[in-house]
């Protein structure tokens, strides 16, 4: 998964780098879910799919830097993260609500 797919200006595209990418820009999409929904709502929300976006970003980032780099730093930044989407997620899907 080391092995160059392309290069692009002297940068070195991987499988590996792109699973980063796509952890990189599924975390970051994420932000824009959550601004169309507190748009759409007038008021400041987290939509379910945005802690599903983090949690698959997380996913994507932690998998590149665990097997794909070897990153500790990273490792521990992604971590938490993970830790709250997984958290909030598990509250959203089962937690009660009131009406």
């Amino acid at each position: 998964m080391n092995s160059v797919l392309f290069e692009i200006n002297g940068w070195m595209i991987t499988p590996w780098k792109c699973i980063g990418y796509m952890g990189m820009l599924m975390f970051t999409s994420r932000w824009f879910i959550q601004m169309y929904a507190s748009q759409k709502a007038k008021r400041v929300t987290m939509p379910k799919m945005f802690w599903i976006m983090s949690l698959c970003g997380s996913a994507f980032l932690l998998s590149y830097f665990i097997w794909g780099k070897n990153d500790s730093v990273g490792i521990l930044s992604n971590l938490f993260p993970a830790t709250v989407a997984t958290y909030n997620l598990f509250l959203e899907t089962f937690s009660r609500k009131d009406s």
